[in-house]
């Protein structure tokens, strides 16, 4: 178990973090968001975030009953966009992402899985260029928000399935991959268990598969979803579309109550062939050397 930092990405940077927020840079623009696991003291002032962030996020009371987190409001320190394009480079990969300030303060990127993104990319370069390459790999992304993950895969030449169960970032991830100059993911608005048990029925098979679940949700037709009544069922069925040759499988979990031990567990129980593991942290590390953990991940792989 390891913690595994985030790689330089040059538009984005984690200035700050402590007293339960973080100062981050987002292309032109620095933000200011809670964060419940900086439990440390900021290194710089209040005044100093003041006068750096573009936007404070500021939480209301009250909770929206599709999510844990907690509903707030933007403050408008220095004149924000709607939205704007965050470039971002890895390795031989190049994309663009469309940010925008939501009510849950999200902003359409997590930064720390650019870790994983550069796990897609290896692995995907190794199944096209090995002993028995494979043309163009079969990875499916679910729970895939704002398609971080897919880009890369596309950008890599994999046959990429996106699988979501809100129309609207469907939409944005659309709007991510032609602002990359990509085209051809497979766009599914549906909820994710249900998806899963269908292909296994079908016999389908997958060289990737990515799955970054929430502690909580619903499905397009109002199916509930709860990270601990559903997680063992959702990867028993994962873990049988995966191709038995040539794979890769990245599970990241960010509700606090959960360890990549629970993960490696319920995959191990349910999958004997589990190559290569890695799990551990994800981590951003601050300007000043502080890492703040924002989820734990499992992943291994043939390759």
């Amino acid at each position: 178990m390891y913690n595994l930092l985030t790689p330089t990405i040059s538009s984005y940077e984690l200035i700050d973090s402590g007293n339960y927020e973080k100062l981050e840079r987002f292309g032109d623009f620095i933000l200011a968001r809670p964060e419940p696991q900086a439990v440390w003291d900021k290194s710089l002032s209040d005044e100093v975030w003041q006068r750096k962030a573009s936007a404070i996020f500021k939480k209301t009371k009250g909770r929206d009953q599709l999510s844990p987190e907690e509903r707030g409001e933007w403050h408008n320190i220095k004149k924000m966009p709607e939205k704007w394009y965050m470039d971002y480079a890895q390795g031989k990969t190049k994309l663009k992402f469309k940010l925008s300030l939501s009510s849950f303060k999200h902003v359409g990127i997590f930064p720390e899985q650019a870790a994983n993104w550069k796990f897609i990319e290896d692995k995907l370069t190794l199944m096209k260029t090995g002993e028995s390459p494979i043309q163009q790999p079969k990875v499916l992304n679910l729970f895939a928000y704002t398609g971080g993950a897919s880009l890369i895969s596309k950008a890599n030449g994999a046959d990429i399935t996106h699988v979501d169960s809100v129309k609207q970032v469907i939409s944005w991830s659309r709007e991510n991959m032609e602002a990359s100059g990509l085209a051809d993911i497979r766009w599914v608005i549906e909820d994710a268990l249900k998806f899963v048990k269908r292909e296994v029925k079908r016999g389908k098979k997958y060289n990737g598969i990515i799955l970054d679940p929430p502690a909580y949700g619903r499905g397009p037709d109002g199916e509930k979803w709860v990270l601990e009544e559903g997680l063992n069922e959702l990867l028993k069925n994962c873990l049988e579309l995966l191709d038995e040759k040539q794979h890769f499988f990245i599970l990241n979990l960010y509700s606090m109550g959960f360890s990549a031990v629970i993960a490696e567990t319920i995959v191990k129980q349910n999958y004997d062939n589990v190559q290569n593991p890695e799990m551990g942290e994800l981590v951003l590390q601050d300007s000043f050397q502080k890492k703040l953990p924002l989820g734990v991940f499992y992943r291994f792989s043939t390759v």
